[in-house]
C-alpha cells in the first residue's frame, strides 16, 4: 500500500546505472533465451491457473489476462463490499493486501477463507499478497520472504483446492534499494518452500527496489528465479511508478521478459505524478494491451496520500480522475478485461442478459451537471452494476458507471441539451437492452449569487509545460458546509492531470470539483486545501473568479 511510496528519484547517475543494468538483464535473458523457460511449461500436468509457454492460462487452457486493482483489504477489513465494487466496475482480478503478522495485525486463516469465498462470489480472480516485506533490507520494520513462506504454508488448508481460483503472491516488493542483488535467493529459497510444502498455486515473486528494478536484478536473474519452480507455475510482477516515465523504459522492460519465453505482469502501477516524477501510465497501460500483459492499478482507496485512491472512500459512484482513466479510460478495465473462464465468461453459461433499466429522470440540474436515476433492472443471477451513455447523433459515449440506481454526471456546458440512456449488465458480461432516453439543458448560469466562503489560489511551482497548484477553500459563514462542489475556469489552456483533496472534472476550460471524503466538510471559519498538478502552455493566468455550490466566493 502505498501509505508513504518510497522509490528512488531517478537522477543522472541513477539512469545510467539503470540502463547498464537493463543491458546486462537484456544479455543474461538473449543468452538463456525462450527454449529454456518454456521447457519449464508443465503441460498437462497443470493445477488451475498455470503458466505455459510463458502465458498465464486457466486450468481449461484458456488464455487469462489480469485486469484489477490492487485493494488494502488488511488495514480495511470492513471493505469487503469493495470486491463488488470493482467487479461492477468490470475488473476481472483483485490483489489483496494481506499481513503475516510481522509488521501489521495479522489475518487469519478464516478471514483469508472469507476473502477468497468473496473473491470467488464476484467472480474475480484473487491475487492474495504478503505486505510485510515491503522494502526488506532498506526498511527496518519489513519482515523476511522466508517468513511469509511460513505463513502461506500455515494456510495451506485454507488454499488448497482453490488453484482454479487464487495467486499466491509471495511478498509485496520483498526487497529495497540497498544492495538488491541480495533478493535472488530468498526468491528462490521462498518459492521452493512453497512447492515443497506441496503448493500447486501459481506463484506470482515481486522485484527489488520497491518492486521498481531499476537496477535490473530481477531482469538479470529472472531465468535462474523461474527454473527454480519445478512445476514452471511462476510469473513476475513489475511495480511501475515514476521510474518508468518514458514509453522506451516501459517497453523495453515488459518485452524483454516476452521475448525470453517468461511470464510477466505489472503488478502495481500509478499515473499521478508525486514528488519523485511522472510515470507514464498511458504507455503502461497500451503496451501491457499490446503484449496481452495483466496489470493491476494500485489502489481502490484508503491511501494515506489520496492522489493515488482510484475511488473517493471507497465510494464505487465516486472515480477518481485516476479511477476514471483506469477503469474508463483507454485500454482501460472497462474496454479490455474478460472475466475468467472458470466463472462462465466466454463461456455459454450464463447468455440471459438483465431486463432494460428504467428511464432515467433528471434532479438536480446545473449549468454543469445532472443527476440521473432510473428504476432498477433484474437478471437470472444478478445485475451488477449499470453504465450510463450519452447519446449524440446515433452514436453512444459512455460517461458514467454505477453500482446503484442513480449516477451524477458533471463536466457538462451551461444552457446546452443533452441525451442521456443506461444500460444494465451482469457478471458474465451480458448486457441489458438501452433504456429510453431522458432529455436534459443545464441551467444558463447567468448571474450568480454571493456566498458565505473565499477562495485562495496559488501556484506552487512550475516548470516547461507543467505545474503545481493549491486551492484553500475557506468557509466565512456561520454554518458549516457539508458536501460541496467547486467551479472556475482557467483563459489560458491549462489542463489539471492529478488532484489531491478533489476530484476534478474538466471540459474545456470549465473545472468542477468535488470534495474527497477528508475535505467533503468545511467548519464554520474553517477551511479546505486542494492540490493538483497540471499542464501549461507559456501563460498561466490564475482564475479570475470560483464559485461554491452556484455562488461567487471572495478571492484572496
Amino acid at each position: 500500500m502505498r501509505r508513504t511510496r518510497s522509490t528512488t528519484r531517478k537522477n543522472p547517475l541513477t539512469r545510467l546505472l539503470a540502463g547498464v543494468a537493463a543491458l546486462v538483464g537484456l544479455v543474461v535473458l538473449g543468452v538463456l533465451c525462450p527454449a529454456v523457460a518454456q521447457a519449464e511449461s508443465p503441460g498437462a500436468q497443470a493445477t488451475g491457473l498455470h503458466i505455459s509457454d510463458g502465458r498465464l492460462l486457466e486450468g481449461n487452457g484458456n488464455d487469462f489476462v489480469m485486469r484489477g486493482v490492487n485493494h488494502a483489504h488488511t488495514w480495511y477489513p470492513g471493505e469487503l463490499q469493495s470486491l463488488a465494487d470493482v467487479k461492477a466496475l468490470g475488473a476481472n482480478t483483485v490483489r489483496v493486501v494481506l499481513s503475516d503478522g510481522h509488521r501489521w495485525t495479522r489475518n487469519s486463516p478464516e478471514d483469508v477463507a472469507n476473502v477468497v469465498a468473496q473473491c470467488k462470489a464476484n467472480r474475480l480472480i484473487c491475487v492474495l499478497e504478503v505486505h510485510d516485506t515491503t522494502g526488506y533490507a532498506e526498511e527496518a520494520a519489513a519482515g523476511t520472504l522466508d517468513h511469509a513462506a511460513d505463513y502461506w504454508i500455515g494456510l495451506k488448508d485454507v488454499l488448497a483446492g482453490e488453484e482454479n481460483y487464487v495467486i499466491v503472491n509471495i511478498g509485496n516488493e520483498p526487497w529495497g534499494n540497498t544492495n538488491p542483488e541480495g533478493w535472488t535467493e530468498p526468491t528462490i529459497a521462498a518459492v521452493k518452500k512453497l512447492r515443497n510444502a506441496g503448493f500447486e498455486h501459481t506463484i506470482m515473486v515481486d522485484a527489488p527496489n520497491w518492486g521498481q528494478d531499476w537496477q535490473g536484478v530481477m531482469r538479470a536473474n529472472a531465468q535462474s528465479v523461474h527454473a527454480a519452480d519445478p512445476t514452471g507455475n511462476l510469473i513476475f510482477s513489475i511495480h511501475m511508478y515514476s521510474v518508468f516515465d518514458t514509453a522506451q523504459e516501459i517497453t523495453d522492460y515488459l518485452n524483454a521478459f516476452v521475448n525470453a519465453g517468461l511470464p510477466i505482469l505489472i503488478g502495481e502501477f500509478g499515473g499521478p505524478a508525486d514528488q519523485w516524477g511522472d510515470p507514464d501510465e498511458d504507455t503502461m497501460m497500451a503496451a501491457a494491451q499490446q503484449l496481452e500483459l495483466g496489470y493491476l492499478a494500485w489502489s481502490w482507496s484508503g491511501n494515506t496520500d489520496p492522489i493515488l485512491d482510484l475511488s473517493v472512500g471507497f465510494d464505487p459512484n465516486r472515480l477518481s480522475s485516476w479511477g476514471q482513466r483506469i477503469f474508463n479510460g483507454a485500454n482501460g478495465i472497462a474496454q479490455t478485461a474478460k472475466e475468467a473462464t472458470v466463472y462462465g465468461g466466454g463461456n455459454p453459461g450464463d447468455t440471459q442478459a438483465p431486463t432494460t433499466p428504467g428511464t432515467p429522470t433528471a434532479s438536480a440540474v446545473t449549468a454543469t451537471s445532472v443527476t440521473l436515476t432510473w428504476s432498477a433492472a433484474t437478471d437470472n443471477v444478478a445485475v451488477t452494476g449499470y453504465d450510463v451513455v450519452r447519446v449524440s447523433a446515433g452514436s453512444e459515449t459512455k460517461v458514467a458507471a454505477s453500482v446503484g440506481t442513480s449516477a451524477t454526471i458533471s463536466g457538462l456546458t451551461a444552457d446546452t441539451a443533452y441525451t442521456f440512456a443506461v444500460y444494465a449488465h451482469d457478471a458474465a458480461g451480458n448486457r441489458s437492452a438501452r433504456s429510453a432516453t431522458v432529455n436534459v439543458t443545464t441551467d444558463e448560469g447567468g448571474s450568480t449569487p454571493v456566498g458565505s466562503c473565499s477562495v485562495g489560489y496559488r501556484v506552487v511551482n512550475e516548470w516547461p509545460g507543467g505545474f503545481q497548484g493549491e486551492i484553500v477553500l475557506r468557509n466565512t459563514g456561520t454554518a458549516a458546509i457539508s458536501g460541496w462542489t467547486l467551479g472556475f475556469s482557467f483563459a489560458d489552456g491549462q489542463t489539471i492531470s492529478n488532484m489531491w483533496g478533489g476530484t476534478p472534472t474538466q471540459n474545456g476550460g470549465t473545472v468542477t470539483v468535488t470534495p474527497a471524503s477528508y475535505t467533503s466538510t468545511i467548519a464554520a471559519g474553517g477551511s479546505v486545501t486542494v492540490g493538483f498538478t497540471g499542464s501549461r502552455g507559456g501563460t498561466n493566468t490564475a482564475p479570475a473568479a470560483f464559485t461554491l455550490n452556484g455562488a461567487s466566493c471572495a478571492t484572496t
